[in-house]
């Protein structure tokens, strides 16, 4: 298996499936001839040609208006958004178009819309957003956030492979900073399963995309003082894993549910929600948040770092259900 960057390896699975599939296609803005903001697409047009490397105009709208059409008439289309911010500039594309076809007409909408999303680098407002909580609200679209280079991979083979439409957030903090094996050809992950990327017996973290890895530090240096955490990785937040998470947090009795979104509707909201029914006979402790503030995020690197959570305060969170 082949060492890989997360951005490598999301490049990796649309090569795949546009040698495998002809109907597969991208579309997006300066992803053809300049290779993608983040070169996610470099090289992508010499092999392809500009047929199936379309440069779009700047317009989210047309962009996903023609990937829902190019859908209806049999094509595969990848869109891609520069930012996931400028989502909003394609927003009834995406709810009222995709996410509502299947039940209006009975027809698949076959499409994938990426990008990359989040901040920590220092991108500020307009390209730092985690919007991805707008779309699990809607119906009729499928919701994807890995966090790790293998999962990145097989998620998006298996979304491009969906009949549905799915929203696939790329963490663009984690393009270049993680790596790992990734199996190399055809390999797909499951939508809607929740991997336990750490084991532990004393509480549980319920996490996804980059706050994955904050958990994961905040487990490991926890252990230094004879604490067990487990981390439960969502990878996909609709379809939601509930039943991987119920029986995690059933072992461990406490949980921490987190994620880089602000605070207010953010999807650990819903997570919280759904452990609190079917938990509270287990749950030793409240069930914690941790997520951004409520806020813009910021462009000074001080105050970025201020707004977003971090291991840091996983690791309070957790002393919290601890102590309780």
């Amino acid at each position: 298996m082949p060492l890989m960057t997360y951005l490598e390896a999301i490049s990796d699975a649309l090569r795949f499936e546009m040698r495998r599939d002809e109907r597969v296609f991208l579309i997006g803005e300066d992803i053809g001839v300049y290779g993608g903001a983040f070169k996610v697409t470099k090289g992508f047009i010499d092999e392809f040609g500009p047929h199936r490397v379309l440069d779009a105009p700047i317009s989210e709208a047309a962009i996903i208006g023609a990937a829902i059409g190019a859908a209806l008439n049999g094509m595969r289309p990848v869109a891609e958004m520069q930012f996931m911010d400028f989502i909003t500039c394609g927003f009834n594309q995406v709810v009222n178009l995709a996410g509502t076809t299947a039940y209006r007409w009975g027809i698949g909408v076959p499409i994938v819309i990426r990008g990359p999303s989040g901040g920590g680098v220092g991108a500020n407002p307009f390209h730092s957003r985690d919007p991805e909580n707008w779309f699990v609200h809607a119906t009729g679209l499928k919701v994807v956030c890995p966090a790790f280079p293998a999962d990145a991979k097989g998620l998006l083979i298996a979304a491009i492979r969906d009949n549905n439409p799915v929203l696939f957030f790329e963490h663009k903090g984690l393009y270049r900073k993680i790596k790992q094996d990734v199996p190399d050809g055809d390999y797909t992950v499951p939508l809607g399963i929740a991997a336990v990327v750490r084991p532990g017996t004393d509480a549980t973290v319920v996490a996804y995309g980059s706050a994955v890895h904050m958990a994961l530090e905040a487990a490991e240096r926890m252990q230094n003082s004879g604490v067990s955490v487990e981390v439960v990785d969502l990878r996909t937040l609709v379809p939601f894993d509930e039943e991987t998470v119920i029986a995690s947090v059933r072992k461990t009795g406490r949980v921490v549910v987190a994620h880089e979104a602000v605070l207010t509707g953010g999807f650990g909201g819903e997570v919280a929600a759904r452990i609190a029914h079917r938990c509270f006979q287990w749950l030793d402790a409240p069930i914690v948040r941790v997520a951004a503030f409520d806020a813009p995020t910021p462009f000074a690197p001080t105050l970025e770092r201020a707004v977003l959570p971090n291991t840091e305060t996983i690791m309070r969170a957790l002393q919290e259900v601890l102590e309780f």
